[in-house]
């Protein structure tokens, strides 16, 4: 490599990884191991007490994981990364350096349904209290903002609606607060937005979508941004009190822009355990090599299909970021301008009994509980991921009983335009 700065294909295919050493592999091998052996008695002592980096235990780190984290983290534009088992696994690690029983962070109230589901109850059994906001409505959030808010956390791309959030101007409303802004970029991977660029502090995936992109494995994933500052105000004292775990280390003061991604792994990772499988950790990695192709390929797919459905007599409405007529057009193009990301819901006029029929007859589309496959894949969100809300919760949540959601996978777009043709009777 030359001084250059990689461009972020090259960064996809190269950061983080090297030949391997001692076999020359060039492929990043899978260190499936629980433990690494000490050089002796004193490196075994720096490692636990945080005076050196190395490998102790998988739970905590791996070297194939390690690629991964430098990899996302070098997508992001971020200063570090922790990965973990799953993205609900990600925001609980994160979640557990900021709060404290009684605490509250704001969220948007257009999220994936199994965030909703975890920040409303999961969450509560940990006393930490969500205050929802209205992504639409900036002040909203403003409004929220109480003493005992930590954070404030949106979807950059929302799930299921395919909605683009202001990210600008709710990171004015975290700046002001004196709290960090968290920052869901599954649905739009750092290939179309890169929240940090625009103000978010924490960046959060679900590694199982679009980076990994296969449909075959889970993980989660933290990017430390390196933007904030966790000893102003003491509201934060697990980054700024001594650790006594650690013999008094203060986070902050001692990794300064990458401290809080140290907090997750060694007061989060290493206690709550949900740690990221070597194995997995490898297919993730080799899915990131074509996330570049992958996206620009969905993205002129969803773009296509979307505007098939837009003009179809049985179709009520459809809500993709990427049409000119569309409420959040002018987000996307400020944000994504390559593309408004492959997730999208439309509704049908014959509401919520036309969308079970419709994922029923549907051949070519799974009809599943993920998104980000190479494959096209549909659910009604009213009667599988959002089922638990009641029914204004889910229309707040954009996903009424008439929506369906399409995540559009990277067949050849007649083919697709074909089986949404026949599965709406026309």
């Amino acid at each position: 490599m030359t001084d250059r700065t990689p461009g972020f294909a090259t960064l996809a295919v190269h950061a983080g990884a090297h030949p391997d050493p001692t076999t020359g592999a060039r492929a990043t091998p899978i260190y499936q191991t629980t433990s690494f052996v000490f050089n002796d008695a004193d490196h075994a002592a720096s490692l636990f007490g945080l005076q050196a980096f190395g490998n102790i235990y998988t739970r905590i780190t791996n070297p194939t994981t390690a690629v991964l984290e430098e990899r996302v983290a070098a997508l992001e534009g971020g200063t570090a990364a922790l990965a973990t088992a799953s993205g609900h696994a990600a925001q609980l690690v994160v979640m557990q350096q900021l709060m404290r029983p009684g605490d509250e962070f704001i969220a948007a109230r257009k999220l994936y349904g199994g965030s909703i589901n975890q920040f409303k109850h999961a969450f509560q059994s940990f006393g930490w209290n969500v205050v929802w906001a209205d992504p639409d409505d900036v002040g909203s959030f403003e409004r929220a903002v109480t003493p005992k808010t930590k954070a404030i956390f949106i979807e950059s791309i929302a799930n299921p609606s395919g909605s683009v959030t202001d990210i600008e101007a709710i990171a004015a409303v975290a700046r002001n607060a004196g709290v960090p802004l968290i920052v869901d970029n599954t649905l739009a991977t750092p290939y179309l937005i890169r929240p940090i660029e625009h103000g978010a502090d924490i960046v959060v995936h679900s590694l199982t979508k679009f980076l990994g992109g296969h449909g075959n494995s889970l993980g989660g994933i933290v990017v430390d941004a390196g933007t904030f500052d966790w000893s102003r105000d003491g509201k934060y004292p697990m980054l700024s009190e001594p650790r006594p775990e650690y013999h008094g280390i203060k986070l902050q003061e001692t990794f300064g822009n990458f401290a809080f991604a140290i907090a997750c792994r060694v007061l989060g990772l290493r206690d709550l355990g949900p740690a990221l499988s070597p194995f997995n950790a490898f297919m993730i990695l080799t899915g990131i090599e074509t996330l570049p192709l992958r996206m620009q390929k969905h993205c002129e797919n969803a773009k296509a299909i979307a505007e098939f459905l837009s003009t179809h007599p049985a179709v009520a409405a459809v809500n993709y970021a990427g049409l000119p007529g569309d409420p959040y057009h002018k987000f996307a193009r400020k944000y994504a301008p390559k593309g408004a990301g492959a997730v999208y819901t439309f509704s049908l006029k014959g509401g919520y009994d036309a969308g079970v029929s419709l994922v029923s007859n549907l051949k070519l589309f799974s009809h599943l509980a993920n998104v980000g496959d190479t494959r096209s894949l549909v659910i009604h969100p009213a009667s599988t991921t959002h089922s638990q809300l009641d029914d204004a919760q889910k229309t707040a949540a954009g996903a009424g009983p008439d929506v369906v959601r399409l995540s559009i996978g990277i067949e050849d777009k007649e083919d697709l335009i074909a089986d949404l043709a026949q599965a709406l009777g026309s």
